[in-house]
């Protein structure tokens, strides 16, 4: 029989991250400051910690995991890769299907790979609160979680559209002592002055973190945590994809296409960076290995965005990054995916596509919830609306494999359970979902915006 769900022991869990920066066909571009200058240390440090900074700024390609980090890792990791056997016969297809299940965190998903560290390193630096924001509320969870390892108070700002739609995520959140906000909320300027234009924003990822910077830039006690886009995040979360490589190892295999959903770009980068680290060594096993992110339609930033300089959040407090765009005030619709409701990209994920090395889809949302209703039923795992985009992605490249009769090996990332969407597959089954491309003339209005740089 063979193996269809290959572990590791706790043994195991990789000593080092992989940091992709070391690797990349051209230098990424910095961060800019106000002035159009590149960021310095001081600026960043008003809302980061010192370990957190050197490792957003370094070009190392591995950087150790601190011990105290991988005995919390232990709690959960290293994570299950299973070979969806099911799934493969329901479609018909020669391919090999392998999903790295990120659900069994506390958490339920992927996001406390990086929170526990975040958490780590502020409470070394002396820090005593965190703030953050939070889209379907994985993150939030996760930092939350983290924080109570480490006796931090933590305040999330939940993007408003989700704290409604999600209320069993904002109740983990304070289970494990976390506060939490509807953004935009009264409490900072940027929350007031949002609300005062338009009572029922509905809020986005950009407003969210513009609420948690300002608070944390304007307490000395606070530092500001974020779940995604920025390298150092990018760079905890290529646990993933070193988890998967020792355990496709052990089955003597190595995938064709490695798949992730993409939003702000940490998951898909930590399934797919640690094989591209494979590809930049010349290893013959990697030189036709192709790289997808998935996004949504509705929420474009890869197929349909501009790379360029842009904030990271709608009022300009963050520095200045060159990825791909929406621009910064874009609004996205309420979409139950709400992870990836981000109006731009992770910088590493940005100069990797503009460079070719990987490529990026968009898939609708009623796709996306057929593909995760078909892997629920043949693989018993009902996957989060995010991970969806990576299913409905990995289930077309079988369905192309059976065209051709090529049995390839594809591997997605499933970055956690639904458990608590069920509103979501609730509004999918009764027919209240709409599937929604985003206009090219509202994206060519929202990118008439962007900051003049240069």
């Amino acid at each position: 029989m063979e193996a269809t769900r290959i572990l590791l022991d706790a043994a195991d869990i990789p000593t080092h991250w992989y940091n992709v920066a070391a690797d990349l066909p051209t230098p990424l571009a910095p961060p800019l400051g106000p002035d159009g200058k590149p960021a310095t240390p001081e600026q960043m440090g008003v809302i980061f910690p010192p370990a957190i900074l050197e490792q957003e700024m370094s070009t190392e390609r591995w950087i150790a995991i601190p011990q105290e980090v991988r005995e919390i890792y232990r709690l959960w990791r290293p994570s299950p890769l299973c070979r969806a056997v099911r799934l493969e016969q329901a479609l018909g297809t020669p391919a090999k299907i392998f999903f790295k299940y990120e659900g069994v965190s506390p958490a339920g998903s992927h996001k406390p790979n990086s929170a526990v560290p975040q958490a780590f390193y502020n409470k070394q630096a002396g820090i005593t609160r965190l703030t953050t924001e939070t889209g379907a509320g994985q993150w939030g969870s996760s930092i939350a979680f983290a924080g109570q390892m480490f006796g931090l108070e933590v305040r999330i700002y939940m993007v408003k559209v989700s704290y409604d739609q999600k209320p069993y995520r904002r109740l983990m959140m304070q289970t494990w002592g976390g506060e939490v906000f509807a953004s935009p909320s009264p409490h900072t300027e940027t929350g007031r002055r949002l609300l005062a234009e338009n009572p029922d924003n509905p809020g986005s990822l950009g407003i969210a973190i513009s609420e948690a910077v300002e608070e944390a830039a304007g307490r000395a006690d606070t530092n500001y945590t974020l779940g995604s886009v920025l390298n150092h995040v990018v760079l905890h979360q290529s646990i993933i994809g070193l988890e998967a490589k020792k355990q496709l190892d052990k089955v003597g295999l190595y995938p064709d296409v490695v798949i992730g959903p993409c939003g702000g770009g940490s998951s898909f980068a930590g399934i797919a960076f640690p094989f591209l680290a494979d590809k930049a060594a010349g290893d013959k096993r990697a030189a036709t290995l192709r790289c997808v992110a998935v996004e949504p339609t509705s929420c474009p930033t890869l197929t349909k965005g501009q790379y360029a300089y842009d904030f990271g959040d709608a009022s300009g407090f963050t520095p200045l990054m060159k990825m791909y765009t929406l621009g910064h005030d874009f609004m996205p619709p309420g979409i139950h995916a709400g992870g990836l409701r981000y109006h731009g990209d992770s910088p590493l994920v940005s100069n990797l596509l503009h460079a070719g090395l990987i490529e990026a889809a968009a898939v609708p949302q009623l796709a996306t919830f057929e593909a995760g209703v078909q892997f629920a039923r043949a693989e018993g795992i009902i996957p989060a609306p995010e991970s969806c985009h990576a299913i409905r992605q990995a289930i077309d490249e079988a369905l192309a494999c059976k065209a051709t009769g090529e049995a390839k090996t594809i591997l997605f990332n499933l970055t956690g359970h639904g458990h608590f969407d069920m509103s979501s597959y609730e509004r999918y089954f009764s027919g209240k979902l709409e599937d929604f491309d985003y206009p090219a003339e509202a994206v060519a209005t929202s990118l008439a915006h962007l900051p003049k740089v240069g």
